[in-house]
């Protein structure tokens, strides 16, 4: 292991059993160097990059927000923006991309190397349907018919776990969940078994055990064909579970290299050092302990509310039914649930991707109305509040998105986009007073007041997310609901951004109600979680006792499929999932394939209305 340079050693313990000295890397980068021109002057965001993958290793860049990883891999795929100039050399099965044509850069893209990029919203097409898309690329690299490419994409879909393949390939981006258009960006950048896979945080909208498939699938896509992959990821749980070696960037360079197991157990640079620390972990019980209940301190419900006498509680959900279309199409995306979120709360919303948990979030905004049941907000009847009664209550709600860049207008700047609620809901605020109320919120969230006339384009993923936590708390709301609010987001950057809820809950004393699929981060930062599963409750209680010590078999499932920060302990993980799932251990149905919808807040399900 080295601190900065090139890779010594390798681990090639999780995909390959090749010797990688006697083998020629599929990708050499060597010295590699990336300037941006600004309006302020030339940025250097890469320099002196050296490193390697050969084929059927994995290789994982690592490192916070605006540390290079990512300008990396637009550069091996030739992808880098207009102002940016390259240095150096990256090479492609021994073609060098930073001197390519145009024409040559062509016939690698999408056979030689293929990319699953970051953010599958602004990866795909919105006027194309997902088959169709698919298919494109089959054909664009190869010579097969329209119906023989449409049956092939069919096939990746089912491959890369998309419910209902037939129906779905027809669908258009809008109408599937995050999760899932981030498995047909996966299933294109596969489609044509390329000898290297560049993956840009590709699990970060997936849901713990569609993640640990989805790996598996890589996994034996790197074994079986030999694929070299370069890994580009925040979360070091699935570092340990798919990499063999580590390259930990900071501020453009290498900082240190090595074996999976060697950086993740034994680091040694302190930058290094200080990611490990930010990385939340999933406390797991001792075996052969029991759940402790305690009736009066601690209730213990499963597919009931924690109530609290006397308090009215901001969002309160009963008996909730939510239906889509209608007939054989019909998506019962909510059947019967209870839920209730108190004053200065925050209650985790966990489930696999379609158990309803965002629908159940858009229930509560009032986006959707329910098909049975009620849904109550700050104590008023959803269903009987309109107008401006309506409006008065929307003004009391901020909502964090999964995607900032696709939650952020590109055509206004970040003081225009925090501003935007103050429009809305205060017209008679003037401009000075918005002003300051948008430097307010920007130091709330930890961010130079300066970045209020930058575009959102400019600034880092971490950057985003927080300016859209500042847009979602301009109007002091009584509830925040955020929907996968950290998910695209580095340890560190995550830490800060929860430290900063937290911080502001405090002090404001707004209810929480916290979509995610990471349950390390709800353990920690959630007082009860509600666990979901085919749009009903199976499982709710405090965070301590449910997820510490689960109840049913669906949620000892998800806990099973949460990767760890140690390689070690999690090929045991794997292995011990592996045989449990082999065994027919846990006889739980795919909650995808069963028609349960999930929606990301703020989008439109399949065949469903458009609130």
């Amino acid at each position: 292991m080295t601190a900065g340079g090139d890779e010594i050693g390798t681990g090639m313990t999780s995909t390959t059993t090749l010797d990688p000295s006697s083998v020629a890397p599929i990708l050499d980068v060597e010295d590699l160097g990336v300037t941006f021109s600004t309006e302020t002057g030339d940025v250097p965001a890469v320099r002196g990059v050296s490193l390697r993958v050969r084929p059927g290793e994995t290789l994982a860049l690592v490192g916070e927000s605006g540390s290079g990883k990512s300008t990396i891999a637009l550069a091996a795929m030739g992808l880098l923006s207009p102002n940016a100039t390259a240095s150096g050399r990256a090479s492609i099965d021994g073609t060098d991309v930073v001197a390519a044509s145009e024409q040559t850069l062509d016939g690698l893209r999408g056979q030689t190397v293929s990319m699953v990029f970051q953010e599958p919203a602004t990866a795909l097409d919105p006027l194309t349907r997902i088959g169709a898309q698919i298919a494109e690329v089959i054909r664009n690299h190869r010579s097969v018919s329209a119906r023989a490419a449409a049956t092939e994409a069919v096939e990746l879909l089912r491959r890369v776990g998309i419910p209902d393949p037939e129906q779905r390939s027809s669908a258009f981006p809008f109408q599937l969940s995050g999760g899932q258009r981030q498995r047909v960006v996966i299933a294109m950048a596969i489609a044509n078994e390329p000898r290297l896979l560049i993956a840009d945080e590709p699990t970060t909208a997936l849901d713990v055990t569609v993640q640990a498939e989805i790996l598996e699938l890589l996994r034996r896509l790197a074994i079986d064909t030999g694929t070299g992959v370069l890994l580009v990821t925040h979360n070091m749980g699935v570092v340990a579970d798919f990499a063999d070696r580590v390259a930990v960037m900071l501020q453009g360079e290498i900082v240190e290299t090595g074996p999976v197991e060697e950086v993740l157990l034994r680091p040694q640079h302190a930058y290094t050092q200080r990611l490990l620390a930010a990385v939340p972990r999933l406390d797991v019980a001792e075996p052969g302990t029991v759940r402790s209940v305690t009736p009066v301190a601690e209730p213990v419900t499963t597919g009931t509310p924690d109530g609290r006498h006397g308090e009215t509680p901001v969002v309160d959900l009963r008996g909730v039914g939510v239906t889509f279309g209608r007939g054989r199409r019909a998506v019962h995306a909510l059947d019967g649930i209870d839920i209730t979120v108190h004053a200065g709360e925050t209650l985790g919303l966990v489930g696999e991707s379609g158990s309803g948990k965002s629908t159940a979030a858009r229930v509560a905004l009032g986006l959707i109305a329910p098909t049975t049941g009620s849904a109550s907000l700050f104590g008023q009847d959803l269903r009987r509040t309109k107008g401006r009664a309506r409006r008065a209550l929307q003004a009391g709600i901020g909502v964090v998105l999964q995607d900032p860049v696709a939650s952020l207008d590109a055509r206004m700047d970040v003081g225009e986009c925090i501003a935007e609620p103050l429009r809305v809901h205060r017209r008679g605020m003037g401009a000075a007073e918005r002003d300051a109320r948008i430097a307010e919120v920007l130091d709330a969230v930890r961010l130079p007041r300066g970045l209020a006339n930058r575009a959102p384009r400019e600034l880092s993923g971490g950057q985003r997310q927080r300016v859209s936590l500042a847009r979602a708390l301009v109007l002091s709301p009584r509830l925040l609901v955020a929907d996968e609010p950290t998910s695209a987001l580095d340890v560190s950057v995550q830490q800060t951004v929860l430290e900063v809820i937290t911080e502001l809950q405090d002090e404001l004393g707004f209810a929480c109600l916290f979509v995610s699929h990471d349950l390390a981060v709800v353990q920690h930062f959630a007082e009860r979680v509600v666990v979901m599963r085919q749009g009903r409750i199976e499982e709710q209680g405090p965070t301590s006792s449910t997820l510490l010590h689960p109840e049913t078999d669906y949620t000892r499932r998800l806990l099973a499929a949460v990767p760890v920060p140690d390689p070690v302990l999690q090929r045991q993980r794997r292995t011990e999932r592996q045989a449990a799932l082999a065994a027919g251990a846990t006889d739980l149905d795919d909650g995808r394939a069963t028609g349960a919808a999930d929606v990301t807040v703020g989008e439109a399900p399949a065949d469903g209305p458009r609130s």
